[in-house]
């Protein structure tokens, strides 16, 4: 009935598959009505929990006055408005219905304004699964930079030539690699925090400072870490401001919705009065600024903007990455945590987790055995995240801290 009995990639393992029946707060139920811990939050956009009451009424209001026009409407209005003050790139918002859709779109945009068509990306950095983002994103055998690794079937092997791959955390080679073909570039784009890799200092300082040197755009792929990291996001957090950004899960509310955001100068390419043109860059879905996901992202936003809502979103994530390392030395793993509050994972390593290539050097079965472990014992986790909710409680972040315990202890023995 289904492809490999998912509904995409992610797989808790033989013999551990459940069917949800629904999620209430910090947990997942499944039809038996066994409860789990949930650090998974749907790949991340359940920042608040799930069912939150003030989401569900939002939701419930709009739906009661009609879902979908592929028309303006109130809350995609709102919402836009609500983005742009946010976001401090931000000056206009272009919906799409999901995250491949906003970075695929970013960079369409990026090469009609710059009139280029390569792009430089970062190996190891997940943007989709369009026929660029799906480069270099997890290749077993990486080859030297910057040549590019398709990282599916299905790709045409042209496009291998139109993608450039520099190493996260290298300054010095991004640079290089700007340096020799700027004049190529439509645009660089790179996860700031990319998957669970923390950036080094002055890495997005002076990869800012080159693109702009360049005139090269910069585009921030902020689905994971835009209103998770601050209410402005990474640009918020880190302190730097791209040309363009893409947002969706958390703004999303649940629902399907991303957006590019950005300056006019360069979304005006998606003005349909250019229709005709060379400039005009054709984007349209049936359901972008659905009118049902953006209440609903408008009542996440809300809840967002309560005083005191990221102070306790980063405690409860420290003390979970935090516990979760203490384990770790208790049972004396070559292993370390890596990652921010608010999404954080473990690697079985003893090498520092630079970039991607440092995430190689983990032991595969040992994490694979940890999910596993962990959902035996009623807690669920993404393959290589563990997200934080502000549903998650303190008793919740204790009962954690024991499964964690008692699943390391169980690989530190290798029983």
């Amino acid at each position: 009935m289904l492809p490999g009995g998912v509904l995409g990639s992610h797989r808790t393992g033989p013999g551990l598959e459940f069917v949800v029946r629904e999620g209430r707060g910090a947990y997942l139920f499944d039809v038996n009505g066994r409860r789990y811990l949930d650090y998974l939050l749907g790949s991340g956009p359940m920042l608040l929990g799930h069912a939150h009451p003030a989401v569900v009424e939002a939701v419930e209001r709009q739906m009661a006055r009609g879902t979908s026009y592929m028309l303006l409407n109130e809350a995609a209005i709102e919402l836009a408005e609500e983005i742009v003050r946010a976001v401090p790139c931000a000056e206009q918002v272009r919906y799409t219905s999901s995250g491949t859709e906003a970075t695929f779109f970013a960079l369409r945009a990026a090469r009609a304004f710059r009139k280029r068509d390569k792009i430089l990306k970062f190996e190891g950095g997940f943007h989709g699964a369009h026929d660029y983002a799906l480069m270099s994103v997890v290749p077993r055998s990486p080859k030297a930079f910057p040549a590019a690794t398709r990282d599916s079937a299905g790709i045409p092997h042209a496009i291998e030539g139109e993608v450039l791959v520099a190493p996260y955390n290298d300054l010095a080679t991004a640079e290089a690699l700007l340096a020799a073909h700027h004049d190529e570039l439509a645009a660089v784009i790179l996860e700031p925090y990319q998957r669970t890799i923390v950036p080094a200092p002055g890495f997005l300082q002076g990869l800012r400072a080159v693109t702009r040197r360049y005139g090269v755009p910069l585009i921030f792929d902020e689905i994971v870490t835009g209103f998770r990291f601050a209410y402005g996001g990474a640009q918020e957090y880190y302190g730097v401001v791209p040309d363009l950004a893409c947002y969706g899960k958390v703004v999303a509310g649940g629902f399907p919705l991303a957006c590019v955001a950005g300056p006019a100068a360069i979304l005006r390419h998606f003005d349909a009065a250019l229709e005709g043109t060379p400039d005009y860059v054709w984007q349209a879905g049936t359901f972008n600024g659905h009118a049902v996901a953006c209440a609903a992202g408008l009542a996440t936003l809300r809840e967002l903007r309560r005083p005191g809502a990221y102070a306790r979103l980063f405690a409860t994530g420290a003390r979970l990455r935090d516990g979760l390392a203490t384990a770790v030395r208790k049972h004396g793993l070559p292993a370390q945590v890596s990652g921010e509050p608010p999404v954080f994972d473990l690697f079985f390593t003893d090498r520092p987790i630079v970039d991607y290539r440092a995430t190689l050097t983990a032991d595969r079965e040992r994490i694979t055995r940890f999910n596993q472990e962990l959902v035996r014992r009623g807690v669920v986790k993404a393959v290589n995240k563990i997200y934080v909710s502000l549903a998650h409680t303190d008793t919740d972040v204790e009962e954690t801290l024991e499964i964690f315990d008692q699943v390391l202890a169980v690989i530190a023995a290798g029983v």
